[in-house]
């Protein structure tokens, strides 16, 4: 039970006078345990303020991709976004002993999670999902890298070979997850006022923090009132940010008279890794009547692209060779900025937004095993990736 986790981490501080805070692990074995919207799934009670506001003081921060796995968000819950499907796991729970089931996924991804926060907020007065994003790798080799280029998989069995792709991961009597489902990530990134431990735990406490699928891009984000597009062409984007507004982990609260929200992004591409496609800024609030809602909006792109008469940006193209295990960067932007305005702001309902930065389409891990081993994957292998970062949230809460 993650209580008596707390119960130890609170007894630590209390004999120690040291610090703690937990990350959990990306939740999409949990079969719906990672973030409970009414009914706590250990002891069968239902949610109270009192379990909201320790898990809020202890887990700041939420893994939200990583190996075994992207933890953003599935299709299934979120069907309007056609980034969703990507490196999902959602076969079963985490040794495969029960079968997934579609009601426990929205008790298992981020972007449903902060939603349900918001729902739980406005009922027991605390947020308990009020979280930073981070990745991490959870190998267990000793290394460090989660490109795809150079993927070493998560632990020894799954270590560079000509059969790893097709060897299976887990396998029990009720499924399987092959070898070639690992998925090269992540990294954890934090904005940290200098390097040393205090300052990163200071910016991890405050959820100053974004992850990223495996490449090294680097990602801004602030929300305030009164952003202007000259801010996002600037040469010092962080100043603009911090003068106007609040960092990706902040909080915005109501402004004076009928603004909207406005939001400062920028990000540049990994120096050695693919250019960029858009950045998109993801919504999500509980309307009047209660119910958890989410919209993507794409605020930059690279070239001269335009939406459709559906609202969707085209693709940005793919220029991946996979006889080579190669792809150019004629494609895409090294760098991308903007300011956006919520369109569609209503001053009294509780929201959260995130940016999610799309790299342009690179090789897959098991497109360059196939090539350095000469062997032929098996037709459901993936072998093109499109690489992600996902910030920490903004959250709005309305004037009480």
């Amino acid at each position: 039970m993650p209580e008596d986790l707390w119960k130890v981490l609170q007894a630590y501080q209390d004999k120690t006078g040291g610090q703690v805070l937990a990350i959990a692990h990306n939740g999409n074995l949990s079969n719906g345990w990672m973030f409970p919207w009414d009914i706590n799934p250990a002891s069968k009670e239902p949610l109270t303020r009192e379990y909201a506001q320790t898990r809020s003081n202890w887990e700041p921060l939420y893994e939200a991709t990583q190996i075994k796995g992207d933890g953003e968000t599935h299709p299934f819950l979120s069907r309007n976004d056609e980034f969703a499907n990507f490196e999902k796991w959602d076969k079963g729970n985490l040794n495969l002993s029960e079968l997934k089931k579609p009601e426990m996924l929205q008790g298992e991804y981020a972007r449903t999670a902060l939603q349900i926060g918001l729902q739980l907020e406005q009922k027991l007065g605390v947020n308990p999902y009020k979280f930073g994003m981070v990745g991490s790798t959870d190998s267990h080799t000793s290394l460090t890298t989660a490109d795809d280029n150079n993927y070493w998989g998560k632990t020894t069995p799954s270590e560079p070979s000509a059969t790893r792709a097709e060897h299976p991961f887990m396998k029990t009597k009720l499924a399987t997850i092959m070898g070639w489902e690992q998925t090269a990530s992540g990294y954890a990134a934090v904005w940290a006022t200098e390097n040393t431990r205090a300052a990163l735990w200071d910016a991890m406490k405050r959820k100053e923090t974004y992850a990223t699928t495996g490449p090294r891009m680097t990602v801004r984000f602030f929300g305030g009132w009164d952003f202007a597009e000259a801010d996002a062409q600037g040469s010092d984007i962080a100043s603009a940010g911090y003068s106007k507004g609040v960092p990706m982990g902040g909080d915005l609260t109501a402004a004076s008279g009928d603004k909207a929200p406005t939001f400062l992004v920028a990000a540049m591409k990994d120096p050695e890794g693919g250019n960029l496609d858009r950045v998109q800024i993801i919504k999500g609030w509980v309307d009047a009547q209660g119910a958890r809602q989410e919209k993507v909006y794409d605020v930059a792109w690279s070239g001269d692209r335009k939406p459709g008469a559906d609202g969707k940006l085209p693709a940005v193209g793919n220029t991946v060779d996979l006889a080579n295990a190669t792809y150019t960067n004629s494609i895409g932007a090294p760098q991308l900025s903007a300011v956006w305005k919520d369109p569609e702001f209503d001053r009294s309902l509780r929201a959260v937004y995130y940016v999610r930065v799309l790299e342009i389409p690179t090789p897959r891990w098991t497109a360059y095993d196939a090539v350095r081993f000469k062997v032929k994957m098996p037709k459901e292998v993936r072998m093109i990736t499109q690489e992600r970062a996902y910030t920490s949230p903004i959250w709005y809460t309305p004037a009480s």
